[in-house]
């Protein structure tokens, strides 16, 4: 079999010739053309419910309102002291490419999650590729403001975003999640482009007092492991009756799913832990640091303060991970293995960089002077202490 690095080396030297070869292996697709035309995105409209396009323009709103709050947060800024300005400038990344998943099913909340926010940042050509891309995606990715729309997936799509090809632009920085191929891609091509993380399957960690509603608590479950059969699933609670009641239900609901055969598959290495107080599963929460991290407990913001790591957290009973999945706002590309520990989901802001300038006169220079000619000497980096030097023979300062 043919290594995620062989295909990114071809495609680097054969460029399109190369995405038609692996996409008719991997996709069965014959693609002489693989951008998706301003004809095929109008006839996409066509092919879609009228119902679905408004929920999906619907999302959109919520998605662009969040990221919009978001970009509030980052500003230009300087300031002057003794001679010596300093300041940043917030500048948006110039080319972008956004991987939407095909797999089993469209995708066309990722097309959203993953355009709007650079959009939003004023990223100014943003690209789409998508595995056999379906009509609503291509709607989706059109609504949010993709400037260019692929249908190519997979290490191909990677490797064609990160070199560049006759068809595809090279890009900046490659956001989206994937498959087990597409994130060993983007862990191969970073360096040469950046990326926003490594995402494995799904994960959730939920939190159950005696209150919750066991209904809801296997319903919420059960969403998030129809999406692979390798989710990782933990139900942590202080109530017996709660875990037994949520065994119940996620038996009664999964025999009504249409995805229960892969349900089935992802419940068989589902955790049930039971503690002692919400103490101990907030401390378990910590430590795992799951992707979605919900908690259904009497009065759940109280515990906000001391919730520290978590790709997105959802509060209360009626705050079902699917609306995070969908439209409520924040982004669902988000953290797992634990990386939450160090990294938040996508946002506005992996889409900026920030940038910083200083601006120093004479009197500036002057009283930076000694400090940098001692930590210069200290360092034992001389040519740095004498480029302070220079500047005060010459000046006389």
């Amino acid at each position: 079999m043919t290594s995620v690095q062989e295909i990114i080396q071809e495609v680097k030297k054969e460029g399109d010739k190369a995405v038609r070869k692996y996409t008719a292996i991997f996709d069965g697709l014959k693609l002489k053309q693989f951008r998706v035309s301003k004809k095929e995105i109008k006839g996409a409209y066509k092919k879609v419910d009228r119902e679905a396009i408004e929920m999906i323009k619907k999302a959109a709103v919520n998605i662009e309102r969040f990221a919009k709050n978001q970009f509030r947060q980052f500003k230009n800024f300087k300031y002057t002291k003794n001679g010596i300005t300093v300041g940043q400038e917030i500048i948006p990344i110039e080319k972008v490419g956004v991987y939407v998943p095909g797999g089993r099913y469209p995708l066309p909340s990722t097309a959203l999650m993953g355009v709007i926010p650079a959009k939003v940042a004023g990223v100014k050509n943003i690209i789409v590729c998508s595995p056999k891309i379906k009509p609503v995606t291509i709607v989706a990715a059109d609504l949010a403001g993709a400037d260019l729309i692929f249908n190519i997936g997979g290490v191909q799509a990677i490797a064609a975003l990160a070199y560049g090809t006759k068809t595809v632009p090279k890009v900046d920085k490659i956001v989206g999640p994937g498959n087990i191929y597409v994130t060993q891609a983007k862990k191969e091509v970073f360096g040469d482009c950046g990326i926003d993380l490594l995402a494995g399957p799904t994960e959730i960690l939920l939190i159950a007092d005696k209150f919750a509603n066991p209904r809801f608590v296997a319903a919420d479950l059960l969403a998030q492991a129809e999406h692979d059969i390798n989710t990782k699933i933990i139900f942590i609670t202080d109530s017996k009756t709660i875990a037994n009641e949520v065994n119940k239900e996620l038996a009664s609901q999964i025999r009504k799913l249409k995805t229960k055969n892969v349900i089935k598959k992802a419940l068989k290495n589902k955790k049930i832990i039971l503690v002692r107080d919400l103490k101990e599963a907030i401390e378990i929460a910590n430590k795992e640091a799951p992707e979605h991290l919900s908690l259904q407990t009497k009065n759940p913001q109280r515990y906000l303060s001391q919730l520290k790591n978590y790709g997105s957290l959802f509060l209360g009973q009626y705050s079902a991970v699917a609306f995070g999945d969908y439209c409520s706002g924040p982004n669902h590309i988000l953290p797992t293995n634990k990386t939450s520990r160090f990294n938040g989901g996508l946002s506005v802001k992996d889409f900026l960089k920030i940038q910083t300038y200083q601006i120093l006169n004479k009197k500036g220079a002057k009283k930076l002077a000694e400090i940098a000619k001692e930590l210069a000497s200290i360092e034992g980096l001389d040519a740095h202490k004498k480029s302070v030097e220079i500047r005060e023979d010459e000046s006389g300062y």
